[in-house]
């Protein structure tokens, strides 16, 4: 299974919605305003002071290239401390998850340790179709370094699985994405990408059971999220399905510029009836 970005996130400057044509739509517009000056001022206040030294999770154990630092360290690097901030509630702190396929964590991308991993799978045939970022490492990692370098608003993962990093997760604020300008977005709605690294995880419910997974980590760590959102490229059946089965529902279809794409949530107020 593969997500494809095709928005591109654009790390340095927030999106704006289209101006909208019903009242309902201006209000979450205004709404959505508000929130990301409010947003931008408590970011950039906490870059004065920096960031507090609250718990977080260690490093990933299992093997991969790259230093390790060793166990206890917490969120230690720069990177981790960056994305430990408000735009995502702390995601480099967020608790593991249990799902039928073992305990399901999500870790921030260090590229030292993870691009090797990234690049490989990127260059799957099957990912590459829809991610569009086969090459060398250097096409990875300019992706990724994109949303490390930016101000927290798309926060890069692994997803590991009982201490085996297996795929890989964008969490993103879909308000202030380019993605705003194509439906009309509520204050934090949180967007998602994924894919999964191993042929052998694929089409047997992983990605299902990751997504609802990983939607429910939204809803637990973010309270002032209420919509976790999606946009899978429409042709990509599989995904669309998985959504389908993590208990999203299909909203739209929307155009994106490189593809025409399902509009999947998953509600707060429905969480526990999907």
């Amino acid at each position: 299974m593969s997500i494809h970005p095709d928005h591109r996130h654009d790390a340095g400057t927030p999106a704006t919605a289209h101006p909208p044509t019903e009242p309902a739509d201006a209000a979450a517009g205004d709404d959505t305003l508000d929130l990301r000056v409010a947003d931008l001022l408590a970011l950039l206040a906490r870059d004065r002071t920096g960031p507090g030294p609250g718990p977080g999770p260690g490093p990933w154990p299992g093997p991969g290239p790259g230093p390790d630092p060793g166990p206890g360290t917490g969120i230690g690097t720069a990177v981790d401390r960056r994305l430990d901030g408000d735009l995502l509630d702390s995601v480099a702190s967020w608790a593991p998850a249990a799902t039928r396929f073992g305990d399901f964590r999500l870790v921030p991308v260090r590229p030292e340790r993870d691009l090797p991993l990234l690049t490989r799978w990127m260059n799957d045939p099957a990912v590459a179709a829809f991610w569009e970022l086969a090459g060398p490492d250097a096409v990875t990692a300019d992706h990724v370094r994109a949303q490390l370098e930016g101000d927290g608003r798309s926060v890069p993962c692994l997803g590991v699985l009982d201490s085996t990093p297996m795929s890989y997760f964008e969490i993103y604020r879909a308000d202030l994405d380019p993605l705003a300008r194509a439906y009309p977005a509520l204050p934090h709605d949180t967007g998602v990408h994924l894919l999964l690294g191993g042929v052998a995880d694929r089409g047997r419910g992983v990605g299902t059971a990751l997504l609802r997974a990983v939607a429910d980590l939204v809803l637990d760590h973010r309270p002032r999220c209420t919509r976790v959102v999606a946009e899978p490229d429409i042709r990509n059946t599989p995904s669309v399905s998985a959504f389908l089965s993590a208990g999203f529902r299909y909203a739209a279809e929307i155009d994106l510029p490189d593809k025409r794409a399902a509009l999947m949530i998953r509600d707060r107020a429905l969480r526990h009836v999907l």
